[in-house]
């Protein structure tokens, strides 16, 4: 926070766009309504303002008027009975229109239920959002003992192998500042993280993909393959997770690397 108390344009930089921002087109205020739509996380209905005041750093005056001018945009919804908000249906409409209009996404979807279907687990579609990576889409075999994680889901880039694989094909400078942020908003855990994460990175150096061994969650192992979109040119991440338990880091490294690699290939450019 800058002493005129705003946020300074340059705080956005590396945690919510893919490159410098240039400040003389960046409308602050629109940076911060949008913060607070994000504050939501998978599985919550209603946030208050003491909620979206903690998750954003943004003073309480300033969360107040954002909340109540998305409210009149119908991107929130008051309950008066709790003093919360929750998504309202322009939100939604929102994301109906990112999907519809994910052409990869249309030609994605039967390789990977014949993926799924192949190799017994879960795979997924999902891209950056802020200094997170969230799911577009989530197919799961018939067998599939895996966390569910549907579309909308968000991970954090430091533990999950989709946010790795992200990480690993950034720009030396991109991807420095994003462990900075990453490093910050983690508190104490955000070093021994960054660390971790960077360790996946080097692997992905020699493999061309990045793993998560129990590192999101106890019990799940995954792999992601990052790929260039044709039209649109952005990074997207494929990523398949099964249950430790079942599917141990050798099943991934030999049998599940070399097949999703190999469907990466098929949607994109890869690395």
């Amino acid at each position: 926070m800058s002493a005129s108390g705003t946020t300074p344009t340059s705080s956005f930089s590396s945690s919510l766009a893919e490159g410098p921002i240039d400040e003389r087109k960046f409308v602050v205020a629109l940076a911060r309504g949008l913060d607070l739509l994000r504050a939501f996380r998978p599985g919550e209905t209603l946030l208050g303002n003491s909620d979206f005041v903690e998750r954003t750093g943004l003073p309480k005056a300033t969360v107040n008027r954002l909340a109540y001018t998305l409210t009149v945009l119908g991107y929130l919804r008051f309950d008066e009975s709790l003093g919360k908000y929750a998504l309202d249906a322009g939100v939604l409409s929102l994301g109906f229109a990112l999907l519809s209009g994910t052409d990869t996404l249309e030609l994605a979807r039967p390789h990977m239920r014949a993926f799924a279907r192949e190799v017994g687990a879960a795979v997924s579609l999902g891209c950056r959002d802020g200094l997170d990576v969230i799911y577009l889409e989530t197919i799961r075999s018939e067998t599939a003992l895996t966390l569910g994680l549907a579309s909308g889901s968000r991970l954090s880039m430091l533990t999950s192998s989709m946010g790795r694989a992200y990480l690993a094909v950034q720009p030396i400078d991109v991807r420095m500042a994003l462990f900075a942020d990453l490093e910050k908003t983690a508190g104490t855990e955000g070093p021994a993280l960054v660390k971790a994460a960077k360790r996946e990175i080097e692997v992905f150096g020699k493999e061309g993909c990045c793993y998560s061994f129990r590192d999101w969650h106890e019990d799940v192992n995954a792999v992601a393959v990052p790929f260039r979109e044709p039209r649109d040119r952005r990074w997207l991440v494929l990523s398949c997770s099964g249950p430790a338990s079942s599917m141990g880091p050798e099943v991934f490294r030999e049998r599940v690397a070399p097949l999703l690699k190999s469907l990466a290939r098929r949607l994109g450019e890869t690395v």
